[in-house]
């Protein structure tokens, strides 16, 4: 049986369940019980193997109460982000490729159904006259919807997998992102409250590295993470709040900002603020948090180098505080931001941690920037292969006080 006949089935066997069942009667075990029983009596006499079954069965329940053919798809964990293109395009990523699906959606209409409902369960909107939407699926994977008339060819959804293991610095250095030795000099900095900085392009790992670098935040310390979608996994710390941004209502009110929630964070008493990413005004927000005595913050951007994220940071600044002189803010990044870890997606789409930088100062209008690691590829490498690893520079650390004052006696 082909994909297609098997869709078909499952269409007319939800058909007729539809018309038949008092569905909001049922509970999920009942539902399914009844769906297994009706699929058996049709497909009796049949020819259809066993994993053909249950995938129908696995259809047709989430139709009904799950996400339809989003169900199965984001079940599996070797696929790490879906991208549906209108109801006819599915893309997946898995082990870092990208390919397209044979399956696809009965209707447009049956995709927009399955939008609302994962829309409508973060208690979010998606419409005309709001189409675009950030949200996230119940397991915390994040979710990005735009509807048509802004998407052309039709509702576009794009899925960020969430893992279900919380990323560590362990799994970092297993996947030889990181050494023993870089990672221990990481914790060091995270302790001592040092001001850090994520930077990367789109699927570097920034949120993921931020996560491993956020489990190193003392157990007893109280966090405040801010996101546009939760995703963070801060794991042991019992004092943490987590805030979510909320996008307008149908008439305009209502929308909660990043910025928001930082200037609203500032007075719950933070010990550490993590911002999931900067994108706009809120840098200035985040800078002057750094700068009032909110050390030990993290935070993430998009960028391809680490001297581009500081130019892009100086945008952004603008963008909350158009008259600022250019100097004024560069003296504020130069006096926040402590250091800058830049992460990249290589040829071979591996992800790799680029440099790590110290920030080392203001100097005759210029912010002035100490490589510690940098990423240096070996006699290994090849046109479609990637093989280095991050190596110490000869220059020294300048801003040790942080260190000392925690305590802290080893050489970075």
């Amino acid at each position: 049986m082909d994909f297609e006949m098997g869709q078909r089935i499952a269409d007319e066997i939800r058909g007729y369940i539809s018309d038949n069942l008092s569905l909001s009667q049922l509970s999920d075990e009942e539902l399914e019980e009844k769906i297994e029983e009706i699929t058996e009596k049709y497909l009796r006499g049949s020819y259809v193997s066993i994993e053909q079954r249950l995938a129908i069965i696995e259809q047709i329940y989430g139709s009904i109460r799950g996400f339809g053919l989003l169900d199965s798809i984001v079940k599996d964990d070797t696929i790490t982000e879906v991208m549906i293109n209108g109801p006819e395009h599915i893309f997946i990523e898995q082990n870092g490729r990208l390919r397209r699906l044979e399956k696809k959606f009965e209707s447009q209409r049956r995709l927009e159904d399955v939008i609302q409902k994962i829309v409508g369960l973060a208690g979010r909107e998606v419409n005309q006259a709001n189409p675009i939407c950030d949200t996230r699926l119940p397991d915390g994977s994040r979710v990005n919807v735009v509807l048509p008339p802004v998407a052309l060819c039709g509702p576009v959804v794009t899925i960020r997998k969430f893992s279900k293991e919380p990323m560590t610095i362990e799994r970092l250095i297993q996947y030889g992102s990181l050494t023993r030795e870089i990672a221990d000099n990481l914790e060091f900095l995270v302790k001592a409250k040092y001001n850090i900085f994520i930077s990367g392009g789109t699927g570097s790992g920034k949120t993921t590295f931020l996560n491993a670098l956020s489990n190193y935040i003392p157990k007893d310390e109280r966090v405040i993470t801010i996101e546009d979608s939760a995703e963070l996994q801060i794991a042991g710390v019992e004092n943490l709040v987590s805030l979510e941004t909320r996008n307008a209502n149908a008439s305009g009110a209502g929308q909660i900002t990043i910025r928001d929630l930082i200037k609203s964070s500032l007075r719950m008493r933070p010990e550490r603020i993590v911002v999931g990413e900067v994108r706009g005004g809120e840098a200035l927000d985040m800078l002057q948090a750094m700068n009032t005595g909110h050390d030990g913050s993290l935070s993430t951007g998009h960028a391809n180098s680490t001297r581009d994220m500081l130019s892009r940071l100086e945008t952004m600044v603008l963008q909350g505080a158009e008259g600022l002189p250019l100097e004024a803010i560069r003296q504020q990044i130069a006096s926040a931001l402590d250091i800058i870890i830049h992460l990249s997606r290589l040829r071979d789409k591996s992800r790799k941690t680029m440099e790590i930088t110290e920030v080392a100062g203001y100097e005759n209008g210029r912010i002035v920037l100490n490589p510690l690691y940098v990423f240096e590829e070996d006699d290994r490498k090849s046109a479609d292969r990637v093989s280095g690893s991050l190596r110490r520079t000869k220059n020294p650390m300048q801003n040790t006080m942080k260190l000392k004052l925690a305590g802290i006696t080893k050489e970075i």
